[in-house]
């Protein structure tokens, strides 16, 4: 199939080694992979903002970003920005009044995948090591974002394909299903209180005694490595874990493994380069 690779604006700006990591997987598994230059923010923050009069250019940018390619699927290693595609900007055109755009939002939006939804839905993949050759012999925490959960329903997938890796050993952390803070710009107008749910996620993590901690979205782990990297406990300890995108862990292979800092990576705010 022809896929069209949705890198989120966060993705392309801070961590482009996951859309490298996602278009692997995706042409380790026969597909061919394009990339639409117009794209670029999908909108959520000005939404989220109620900046829905602002949001309605980005709408309209993402649209004709995607319908200037030809694809059967749009894949986004973000679970949040896709949703915002399917649950706000059909929305922010309707404020508008801009019905056609509406449904146009509504196509492009109805094909466009989370990753590991493109991976279990669509291709069928149940094994992450005998079908994609996933390798990543390391301890993992996996923090479930909320927009994954809540309104993709993304259940189990990404915590299925992670448990298929092979010598991964996944570990479930407490209160696992929590919000991790960040929230966007929740975490921006709510300082206080992001910093106090970010302080128990990192515990959490630190509880599980696991050498990375993973998730679905960048912008969680951005949140979450730049408090176990500040953690003074694990500072002082030096074994403070990094966070690293679910992509990179599948696209980790024997051949090319993803390595921790103590094998030679770096690490940039807590995340795994």
């Amino acid at each position: 199939m022809r896929i069209a690779l949705f890198a989120t604006c966060i993705v392309d700006a801070m961590y482009p080694e996951v859309a490298i990591a996602t278009t692997r997987i995706l042409e380790r598994l026969g597909h061919e992979v394009v990339f639409p230059e117009r794209q670029a923010c999908c909108g959520q923050m000005h939404i989220n903002s109620g900046k829905f009069h602002e949001a309605y250019p980005v709408v309209q940018n993402h649209v004709k970003a995607f319908e200037e390619e030809s694809w059967d699927y749009a894949v986004a290693p973000s679970g949040s920005c896709v949703a915002s595609l399917g649950h706000q900007h059909p929305m922010i055109a309707e404020y508008n009044d801009d019905p056609e755009l509406a449904g146009r939002a509504k196509e492009v939006a109805g094909r466009t995948l989370e990753l590991a939804q493109f991976l279990t839905d669509v291709c069928g993949i149940t094994d992450a090591a005998a079908e994609l050759g996933s390798y990543f012999p390391h301890s993992v925490a996996y923090h479930p974002s909320c927009h994954g959960m809540r309104l993709l329903r993304l259940g189990d997938r990404q915590r299925d394909l992670l448990a298929s890796v092979d010598g991964l050993t996944l570990h479930r952390i407490e209160y696992e299903d929590e919000c991790c803070g960040f929230g966007g710009t929740f975490s921006v107008k709510n300082p206080a209180i992001s910093s106090a749910m970010l302080g128990d996620k990192v515990e959490a993590i630190i509880s599980s005694d696991s050498d990375v901690c993973t998730g679905g979205d960048v912008s969680c782990l951005m949140h979450i490595g730049g408090g176990l990297s500040r953690s003074k406990r694990l500072v002082a300890e030096s074994r403070a874990p990094s966070t690293v995108h679910l992509a990179r862990i599948l696209a980790s292979t024997h051949e090319e493994p993803l390595l921790l800092p103590a094998e030679g990576a770096v690490t940039t705010g807590g995340a795994l380069r």
